[in-house]
């Protein structure tokens, strides 16, 4: 039986975290830049064009993913909270659900949490099963690991 006020996520999220050896200021630059975000966002093999990111409440974030497999996936988002060098919340259309990315300065590193709870289970096991999201999540983080330490050594 599903909870009425939809807070219940058992079954149906995907949660990563990671402490990343990079500094808060330049974690958050990564993620709110298109410039930067463009070069690491996606599982392993994906490119992307962004078409529109407006950080802020209730501002769009357009983009299309180009896959390994020579096919473009759009992504149309709403973000739905900003609080610079704490958290990003986006809603994502077609699949829905809502992405919590958390940010914790720790001195020199940055803790980051990653949610992301879908609409429900049954779209939550289609896309693990069909896009493996599980797995791309974690070759995202990879990603962005990869990418900051790029940064830091041209710093």
């Amino acid at each position: 039986m599903r909870n009425e006020d939809n807070t219940d996520t058992t079954g149906r999220a995907i949660n990563i975290s990671r402490l990343l050896n990079a500094p808060i200021d330049l974690v958050w630059q990564v993620w709110t830049n298109p410039e930067h975000i463009r070069n690491w966002w996606g599982p392993t093999g994906f490119t992307n064009t962004i078409l529109k990111m407006d950080i802020q409440k209730g501002g769009e974030w357009n983009l299309t993913m180009h896959g390994p497999d020579g096919k473009d996936y759009p992504n149309s988002s709403i973000f739905r909270d900003i609080v610079k060098h704490k958290k990003i919340v986006y809603e994502h259309f077609a699949p829905n659900f809502i992405a919590t990315i958390q940010f914790e300065s720790r001195g020199d590193k940055t803790f980051l949490s990653w949610d992301m709870v879908f609409e429900s289970r049954e779209l939550f096991l289609s896309i693990i099963k069909n896009h493996k999201a599980d797995e791309g999540i974690k070759q995202n983080v990879e990603k962005l690991e990869n990418y900051l330490a790029q940064k830091l050594s041209v710093q």
